[in-house]
């Protein structure tokens, strides 16, 4: 069994290292322009060169997203930025418009061109003329089933990469015009607004300023608010499936996020392909994913088509069971004491859950710590204060340290 990749997103550099130290094979990312995600933190040009050497030390791969919709002010600059992309060995340039995908290829001829789910990939005949193209991947439609995808399959050749996890979008893969009409911002030039999350009401036009709710409702109705995507419970039948590459969504997610998804999925993946005739669904992996912030949990279109089951008609909020109060900077075993970066309120007396790359995860209550000058404090209040801790267990850079909530 061919075992597939897992991809994972990089808002920034944190959430990079995170992702491919929690294991990841590989990341996507997004320079300052010319990709999808105006508002998730993305990489300035040195930036993205210490994420491709970073990546490549492990031993792993860094696609760059180039996936927006370009009118004619953007074609001017795209080729010193392939070139860009070409002399620091970007492993692969995601593309969703035909005019990128054929610069891609003439400017950037050493990085694989992988053609993004904004192009609407939804059948054989779209993937293979990807691939005659000069495609080396393409990223599957969200709106597709299981069945579809394992036909597409038995056509192409070419690699195929799907999303397993995260957020689902209300206009087919993505490609939105209700944030322009009602913001400006255009989701299609990376500067969505989300508006498909706020809460809408129904006005008569001979009516104006009565709001009524669609809804039987006073709280109005989040009428295009979609559950997550969660195909963990599923990886038997996703990895059937034959695809090359399982995608990961949120690259404005969190630091908290990039590990606990990536692990989770990390671990299923590999306890499947090790033995898949005894495979089962850990308690553990799911309780994972719900410790993180996300909304109700859905299989999208995999196995048919979404209902009013699939939407939140009633919030636009998230839900977590577990809040990151730290992170681990460095740690010294012959004292014990850690040095962690705090990123949540932490005192003394709370019960802390220790949440590793690669070292046993544990619990401890939170006994001693000290700030930079030495002194004993009873609570860590100031964002990203540096304090030292005495750890009742060994820990490891990159550890998580959260509280429930």
């Amino acid at each position: 069994m061919k075992k597939p990749e897992l991809l994972a997103p990089a808002g920034n550099m944190e959430k990079l290292k995170m992702a491919l130290l929690y294991g990841a094979d590989a990341v996507y990312l997004g320079g300052k322009a010319f990709g999808l995600r105006a508002f998730g933190g993305n990489f300035s040009h040195e930036e993205l060169k210490e994420a491709i050497e970073f990546a490549h030390g492990l031993g792993k791969k860094v696609y760059v997203t180039v996936n927006i919709f370009p009118h004619n002010d953007d074609i001017g600059r795209l080729p010193e930025y392939l070139q860009f992309l070409n002399r620091i060995q970007a492993d692969a340039v995601l593309a969703a418009d035909l005019g990128v995908a054929a610069m891609a290829k003439q400017y950037a001829p050493d990085v694989e061109l992988h053609i993004s789910t904004q192009a609407n990939n939804t059948n054989w005949a779209a993937v293979n003329a990807w691939a005659e193209l000069g495609a080396k991947r393409v990223v599957l439609a969200r709106e597709m089933s299981l069945a579809e995808v394992r036909e597409i399959r038995e056509k192409c050749s070419v690699e195929l990469e799907m999303f397993v996890h995260g957020a689902m979008c209300i206009s087919y893969s993505g490609r939105c015009l209700m944030s322009n009409y009602l913001t400006g911002r255009d989701a299609n030039r990376g500067s969505c607004a989300q508006p498909c999350r706020w809460n809408y009401a129904l006005v008569e036009e001979k009516r104006p300023g009565q709001y009524f709710p669609v809804l039987e409702d006073e709280r109005g109705t989040y009428i295009f608010n979609s559950k997550d995507m969660c195909l963990l419970p599923y990886l038997p039948d996703v990895i059937a499936s034959g695809v090359d590459s399982l995608k990961i969504e949120g690259r404005m997610k969190s630091v908290h996020y990039a590990a606990s998804v990536v692990k989770a999925y990390r671990e299923a993946i590999d306890s499947y392909c090790e033995a898949p005739d005894r495979f089962t669904v850990r308690q553990s992996w799911l309780e994972e994913l719900d410790k993180v912030s996300h909304r109700a949990y859905t299989t999208g279109f995999y196995y048919g088509r979404p209902t009013d089951k699939d939407q939140i008609y009633g919030t636009s909020s998230y839900t977590q069971t577990s809040d990151f109060v730290g992170l681990v900077l460095d740690y010294d075993s012959a004292t014990g004491f850690a040095v962690v970066e705090q990123r949540n309120n932490m005192k003394l007396g709370q019960e802390l859950e220790i949440f590793q790359p690669k070292l046993p995860g544990c619990r401890q209550i939170l006994q001693e710590m000290y700030n930079d000058q030495g002194e004993a404090i009873d609570v860590a209040p100031h964002p990203q204060q540096r304090v030292k801790i005495r750890m009742e267990h060994p820990v490891e850079p990159y550890a998580i340290l959260r509280r429930d909530v």
